[in-house]
């Protein structure tokens, strides 16, 4: 038997029944300078700049100098007295001292609230003024006292020590609306006592000082404490003794 080889005859590209195939298009080349590509790197250019304006401008601030409490004028400045703030003040701030300044040693010529920015114009020098230390019963010291507080001393009678006083003058002012530079010696608890001697530094003039050791004259001192550590607003009523429950100035110690 002889073997047969089947043979497929070749097939054309298109029969007469099938239909055409799509015609090919040329690729372009890409156009760099397309309209659309163009606007679209120019909005994200200016939404980065704009960003950037925006966070820079809320950024803009200086650090400088606020007071921790209420402070008197006349009170010199420390450390404690002082804390840094970031605040935004364009061209304001060359108004208030920065904290590239260190403002310890000087003395306030003007008083300064609590939080408030310190300003460059209420600096002076500390010249003619001397801190005064005077002993004071804690019995004749408001428990409120702090340091920067305005205060009136008065030196009273002493019947217990047998002091003589001409009639009327059994109560003398030696210091008024003196800024209080620092408090020793205070106690508190059970072991405290209304006898226990407090030091209250004062700051006063270099040339009254004299004057204010002769008008106490050894006599037991009473502090009082105004209200307000402006001096210009204060008020008659404005100050208060440092006896509880007083109103008034005492006439001596009450041991």
């Amino acid at each position: 038997m002889h073997a047969v080889t089947a043979v497929r005859p070749p097939t054309t590209a298109a029969g007469p029944g099938t239909p055409p195939g799509p015609t090919p298009r040329r690729v372009r080349a890409p156009r760099w300078l397309d309209l659309r590509l163009v606007l679209g790197v120019l909005l994200v250019l200016g939404s980065v700049l704009l960003g950037a304006r925006v966070v820079g401008a809320a950024d803009a601030t200086v650090p400088v100098w606020a007071v921790v409490d209420d402070l008197a004028a006349g009170s010199e400045l420390t450390a404690a007295d002082l804390v840094p703030v970031d605040v935004r003040l364009d061209d304001a701030a060359k108004a208030y001292v920065s904290t590239d300044t260190r403002p310890e040693g000087w003395t306030l010529g003007r008083a300064v609230q609590e939080g408030e920015l310190l300003p460059r114009s209420a600096l002076e020098e500390p010249v003619g003024l001397v801190h005064l230390a005077l002993p004071v019963q804690s019995g004749y010291v408001p428990p409120s006292l702090e340091r920067g507080q305005l205060v009136d001393v008065y030196a009273v009678a002493d019947p217990d020590a047998g002091v003589a006083m001409a009639e009327g003058s059994d109560v003398t002012l030696v210091v008024s609306h003196a800024p209080v530079q620092d408090i020793s010696g205070r106690s508190e608890g059970v072991l405290s006592a209304a006898t226990t001697a407090v030091q209250v530094v004062v700051a006063v003039a270099a040339e009254d000082a004299p004057d204010v050791l002769a008008a106490v004259g050894g006599r037991p001192l009473v502090v009082v404490v105004h209200e307000s550590v402006d001096a210009d607003g204060e008020s008659e009523s404005g100050a208060r003794t440092g006896v509880a429950g007083s109103t008034g100035i005492p006439a001596g110690p009450t041991g």
